[in-house]
């Protein structure tokens, strides 16, 4: 594993907000250099899931049903329902209150991500910093060159994610919670 404190993530971009009335949803895209195969596995299997993701699940999500998920830092287990799993295009589910979908696009070198995480408005800038690191350790990791994963409550420490936190709220338009500004 490479050290993490060698690991400045780049600047904030590829997302955007939907709104529909007092419903948001963050929606981010990134291109990564590995097939949608490589991808999904990565999106869907308990062990891939536990190097990068900011949870960790009792099973695997590439299929209809019921899986516990466990956000990093969280007391307990939420049941979550895997409502679609098309490998390897289409993953959406319900975690946390709301809905999380996931979409690959086989493109040129890789496959294109997109993400559509539905959040309260006050987290949006959060969130988008939170994933815009973890699509990055992901990146490292299917690439063989793994940092360890930087999520939950350490990842607001990171200064990166401090960063990136500002970052985000300029573009979306949001304001950062004031709380959320801790000192690394």
């Amino acid at each position: 594993m490479t050290d993490r404190q060698e690991y400045e993530p780049g600047p904030a971009s590829g997302a955007r907000i939907e709104k529909d009335g007092e419903n948001w949803t963050l929606v981010l895209v990134r291109e990564l250099r590995h097939s949608p195969e490589i991808v999904w596995q990565a999106l869907t299997d308990p062990a891939h899931l536990h190097e990068w993701a900011p949870f960790d699940a009792e099973g695997s999500l590439g299929a209809v049903g019921t899986v516990k998920l466990t956000w990093v830092g969280a007391p307990q287990a939420s049941e979550t329902k895997v409502t679609r799993a098309d490998a390897p295009e289409v993953l959406v589910y319900n975690f946390g209150g709301g809905d999380v979908r996931w979409e690959l696009e086989a493109i040129a070198g890789g496959t294109r991500l997109t993400l559509w995480h539905s959040i309260d408005r006050r987290f949006i800038s959060m969130g988008a910093a939170g994933w815009h690191i973890c699509f990055d350790v992901l990146d490292r990791l299917l690439s063989r060159t793994p940092i360890p994963r930087i999520v939950g409550p350490g990842a607001m420490k990171f200064g990166g994610w401090q960063r990136l936190n500002a970052e985000y709220a300029k573009q979306l338009g949001v304001e950062i919670p004031s709380w959320s500004q801790q000192k690394p």
